[in-house]
């Protein structure tokens, strides 16, 4: 019975997360469809080169997400009510700083992104129409970061999941409608994207004052201006940035080097990364479980409850990555064929499938200790393992098996989420045998 009630509270976090991530997903999948079944596969690689320089700008800021949720965990473990509003409304400051940024500055950002991805004229065309209509959620967008990192610490899951499926419903709706209905191509997908981030942005102010509402703790404005606690807060920020940067680095040049092989294989691969991208966010429902239940335990020192959300973690993250790689066995043909319609892109993606059937298994380990140490607001282990992936391993096997072509990139990247698990590996062990992360 007690391991019944540990497993049911572990999905109470794990469950809606996973369901608003594929919700997620689902979205992304929903925009290669309406796109995919365009009368030219210059659509989908100008979207795919338009989503790398917002994987940059947007994805890069999503330490917004991770590190408030780490950082409010053990605060709510500690009980304090006033730092919990402090938290909130200092990564809000920072994320609405870093969007007037990119607003001010978003003509040589997106010439430059365009300029150094590799693409036709056609594709680096929609990727700039893409980008201009996209850019102007910037900050409907850092607002949801920071609420959705501050109610998954607050170990509230299912507010989570209610403001997530609202944005995602409203987008897959106005995709359809503006792409579909009203001929906007790429335009339409940035414009759903755009509008269904600020209807967000409404929503989400009224679950956190439900939150609020009634709890103990004042918003006091000194505290939220105190510089120690705002370096704190950004000292924290600046690993997981470095970390998530390397990341989008490997995706963005993952991008750039498919473009090289022609329009119809970075459309290929394009598809097939959604695939990957619909089992990160499923895993990353264990993820983010693992996020606040560890960083409660850290705030609270239990040493039992950080043992607990590490090994329900890892349990279900194990059956849900075999569970995928078995679904991209038996389903991917059908899948690739409901993306597109185009026969020739279909036929590349089959060829590249493999690699997508095996990632899932490799990929829970890493998904995995990304929770415990962004929990335990452990960044300079998180961002020197990512560092060493990238530029030790990441980017020299992809230098010498290039001669595979689109097969050697395959690899290299396969290569990188692999030892990303061996790394972080050996860190949690590391710290597990010195000082402990409780």
């Amino acid at each position: 019975m007690i391991k019944d009630n540990q497993h049911r509270a572990f999905w109470l976090l794990a469950g809606p997360m996973i369901i608003a991530n594929v919700s997620m997903a689902l979205l992304g999948l929903v925009d290669t469809a309406v796109i995919g079944h365009l009368d030219s596969a210059v659509y989908l690689g100008g979207v795919a080169v338009g989503s790398v320089i917002f994987d940059f700008l947007y994805w890069g800021m999503g330490f917004l997400r991770m590190g408030t949720t780490g950082i409010v965990a053990q605060a709510h473990g500690k009980e304090d009510a006033t730092e919990i509003r402090t938290l909130l409304v200092q990564s809000i400051l920072v994320g609405l700083s870093i969007a007037i940024f990119f607003l001010l500055f978003q003509n040589p950002i997106i010439n430059f992104g365009i300029t150094l991805l590799k693409g036709s004229a056609d594709v680096k065309h929609y990727a700039e129409v893409y980008c201009r209509w996209m850019i102007w959620g910037a900050p409907a967008l850092m607002i949801l970061f920071s609420v959705n990192g501050w109610l998954l610490g607050m170990q509230n899951a299912m507010a989570s999941l209610r403001l997530g499926i609202t944005v995602n419903v409203i987008n897959i709706v106005l995709d359809i409608v503006f792409v579909v209905y009203m001929d906007m191509d790429v335009r339409g997908v940035a414009l759903a994207t755009v509008i269904a981030q600020y209807a967000g942005v409404l929503y989400a102010f009224f679950i956190v004052r439900k939150q609020l509402k009634g709890q103990a703790g004042k918003w006091v404005i000194a505290e939220i201006l105190h510089l120690e606690k705002m370096k704190n807060f950004m000292r924290l920020n600046n690993d997981i940035f470095i970390r998530t940067i390397c990341l989008i680095l490997v995706f963005a040049f993952f991008t750039r080097e498919g473009a090289t092989h022609g329009d119809l294989t970075l459309a290929a691969n394009s598809i097939l990364m959604k695939f990957y991208l619909l089992m990160a966010l499923a895993l990353d429902g264990f993820n983010h479980a693992a996020e606040a239940l560890v960083g409660k335990a850290v705030g609270a020192k239990s040493k039992d409850l950080f043992n607990k959300a590490v090994s329900l973690a890892l349990k279900w993250s194990l059956a849900f990555g075999l569970a995928f790689t078995v679904f991209y066995w038996l389903a991917g043909e059908p899948l690739i064929n409901l993306l597109t319609d185009i026969t020739s892109v279909r036929e590349i993606a089959l060829v590249y499938l493999p690699w997508m059937i095996v990632l899932p298994l490799i990929s829970v380990w890493c998904f995995l200790l990304d929770g415990i140490f962004i929990g335990a607001t452990r960044g300079p282990e998180m961002r020197n393992a990512m560092l060493i992936c990238t530029f030790v391993f990441f980017l020299p096997i992809w230098y010498v098996f290039q001669f595979l072509e689109n097969h050697g990139l395959w690899l290299a990247f396969t290569v990188f989420i692999a030892v990303r698990g061996v790394v972080l590996g050996v860190y949690y062990y590391r710290v597990e045998r010195r000082e402990g992360f409780v």
